[in-house]
């Protein structure tokens, strides 16, 4: 069993084509409950963030499994197969994992280094999880990854160019309207990305914060925390209040993972015309698919600041040398991570050739009592030791060294000699591990068209 990778970015598509395939956390639960149907699929897991939707599957065949996820999302996003193919990406087995703890670093994000990602992938992982969808090699890949990610953000400086899509787009905002210190900014949506939005306004010197969400419980919380965490003055409406907050605002932030437009150009239009509200507005459309309605941007007096525009912006770049280091850390991370898994598929070979040893040592113990009936006890027992230590020290060296040399790239071929030496049969107490298949060549079959941005193809 291995782990097949499709997923779809910033890297490799438009956000036209990003916003057709996202997956919701209302859409998560169902494509899992699918693709755990496919005779070809034992775990799933779902990463889908602001600019990528990517699946996780542990398959047991690389095209039927890759097959049946690419009808699934072209079923989802409504997108022909063809047009999704083109700006998908594909990685297996070891690239996989490359890609995945390359993504928990920062490296892959639309700004390099930012740290939102890591809760993303937990987030991700929990999800599969409460459907009983990881088992253990998912399992061991994430958390591997939630420590890659760790490591390389308290070991570089990857994270100095800055904090999130959101502190990009606030920058941006600070050029349109000047320092954001004293004003009102309104976030739209008060999940993960509200909450770093609430936060960033913070840091920034907003005056006061109003947080609107059609849950009013959930704006009210996040207004409360942006208060007593951060010491702005916030305040929660609902979301039919959306044009009185927007009014009040000079830079709106939404967020709110809704499908289909949240901001009309109507509200625009009618915040706008209201007595007192500020003529020079600047909105930062950071959900998947857009929350504004496109034709917003050609108000007068309207900034909107949009993921695409986010795209072209240089300072979401991180330094070479802090770039160069953190993908250091995954490489070594991922050597490790290999090693682990190739000494964990040894070890079914390593505990069935000692089952059989201690098999062989009691069917001698019972031929002895046959031959010796009149052995005492305590006779008996020295004897079954002394075995025992003979057998032990016998296997004690090529165990020892087959889990070593499985560790090494290749080194399942060590495993399948001392099972063809010893008689190990297939199956029996689970002697035979799964080799790892690394398959490079298959991925081409459905790789995207930006092998370099994503590093290094399976």
């Amino acid at each position: 069993m291995s782990v097949l990778l499709v997923g779809i970015s910033h890297r490799s598509a438009p956000v036209a084509v990003l916003e057709k395939v996202a997956i919701t956390e209302h859409d998560r639960p169902k494509l899992t409950e699918k693709m755990l149907a496919s005779s070809h699929v034992s775990e799933a897991m779902i990463v889908s963030t602001c600019n990528r939707v990517e699946i996780y599957a542990v398959v047991d065949a690389f095209h039927p499994a890759l097959g049946e996820i690419s009808e699934l999302l072209t079923k989802h996003s409504g997108l022909p197969l063809p047009e999704l193919t083109k700006h998908a990406y594909v990685r297996y087995a070891e690239a996989a994992a490359e890609h995945l703890f390359a993504v928990a670093s920062g490296l892959d994000s639309m700004v390099v280094g930012e740290q939102q990602v890591l809760s993303q992938i937990r987030a991700a992982y929990a999800a599969s999880d409460s459907q009983q969808a990881s088992g253990r090699t998912l399992h061991e890949l994430a958390q591997h990854s939630l420590r890659v990610g760790k490591r390389v953000h308290s070991e570089t400086g990857i994270d100095r160019a800055g904090a999130s899509v959101v502190s990009v787009a606030l920058d941006r905002a600070q050029l349109v309207l000047g320092p954001l210190a004293g004003r009102t900014a309104l976030v739209l949506g008060a999940g993960a990305m509200g909450g770093l939005a609430v936060a960033q306004l913070a840091r920034a010197g907003v005056e006061r914060i109003i947080v609107v969400n059609r849950t009013l419980e959930r704006a009210q919380r996040l207004a409360n925390t942006a208060t007593a965490m951060h010491g702005v003055a916030a305040a929660a409406m609902a979301m039919d209040h959306l044009v009185e907050a927007m009014a009040a605002a000079e830079v709106v932030v939404t967020c709110t993972g809704a499908v289909g437009t949240v901001v009309s150009i109507a509200d625009v239009h009618r915040a706008l015309a209201t007595p007192g509200a500020s003529r020079q507005l600047v909105i930062c459309d950071l959900g998947l698919p857009r929350d504004v309605d496109h034709a917003v941007a050609g108000l007068p007096g309207v900034t909107v600041i949009d993921m695409e525009t986010l795209q072209r912006d240089p300072s979401a770049g991180a330094a070479a040398d802090d770039t160069a280091a953190a993908r250091t850390i995954v490489a070594d991370e991922l050597a490790k991570y290999l090693a682990g898994q190739r000494m964990a598929e040894v070890t079914p070979t390593v505990a069935a050739l000692r089952q059989m040893a201690a098999d062989v040592v009691e069917s001698e113990m019972l031929r002895l009592d046959s031959r010796l009936p009149g052995l005492d006890a305590g006779q008996r027992d020295e004897v079954a030791k002394t075995v025992r230590r003979v057998v032990d020290k016998l296997l004690h060296a090529p165990t020892v060294r087959v889990k070593q040399l499985a560790s090494t790239p290749g080194g399942d071929s060590y495993a399948e000699a001392l099972r063809e030496l010893f008689e190990l049969k297939p199956g029996a107490a689970q002697a035979v591990a799964a080799p790892m298949e690394i398959a490079r060549d298959l991925a081409d079959d459905f790789t995207a068209a930006h092998p370099g941005d994503e590093g290094p193809t399976a």
